[in-house]
């Protein structure tokens, strides 16, 4: 938005980076310990409540560019500061956008699959593939074990973490 010609545009943009980049200082501030869980709660307060006027102003703007845009974020508020709810929770999706990579970098090299069965196989693999290296478990050594049962009619290993 900020790099978009239309002034009206390129200010809400502006006006929205602000609180972005309050929204991040209080984060990295509540990932540095230098505040709890129930600060870091505390100073999102006055910075979703600006955002969702931001929101709401770009909705009743008129600019087409805008209203959609707004519309739809205003709509999604509730997703939007799911990260304020729930510890744990980060406010980007970059945690999913990696492990989406591998099966992404996967189809360019590949040009896809031929068939929707070779679309769930390779799917399933990747799947099984990143949840191992998440909980840091050996791909290979979790394929013997589910080959190894399937062969002897057994239930597969469980691909969900020990706790």
């Amino acid at each position: 938005m900020i790099d978009y010609p239309d002034n009206q545009v390129k200010r809400l943009g502006h006006d929205l980076m602000r609180q972005v980049r309050l929204i991040f200082k209080h984060w990295h501030r509540y990932q540095d310990e230098e505040i709890r869980w129930e600060s870091f709660r505390r100073y999102m307060r006055p910075v979703r409540n600006e955002v969702g006027k931001l929101l709401g102003r770009g909705k009743i703007s008129g600019n087409k560019r805008l209203v959609g845009m707004c519309r739809e974020l205003y709509g999604h508020q509730e997703w939007l500061w799911a990260f304020t709810k729930t510890q744990g929770l980060e406010p980007t999706n970059n945690t999913a956008e990696r492990a989406l990579r591998p099966a992404v970098i996967q189809r360019k090299l590949s040009f896809g699959t031929q068939s929707q069965t070779g679309s769930r196989f390779l799917e399933r693999m990747l799947s099984v593939s990143e949840t191992c290296r998440l909980q840091q478990r050996s791909v290979y050594d979790y394929m013997i074990e589910a080959v190894t049962a399937s062969f002897s009619k057994k239930s597969p290993p469980s691909l969900l973490p020990a706790l």
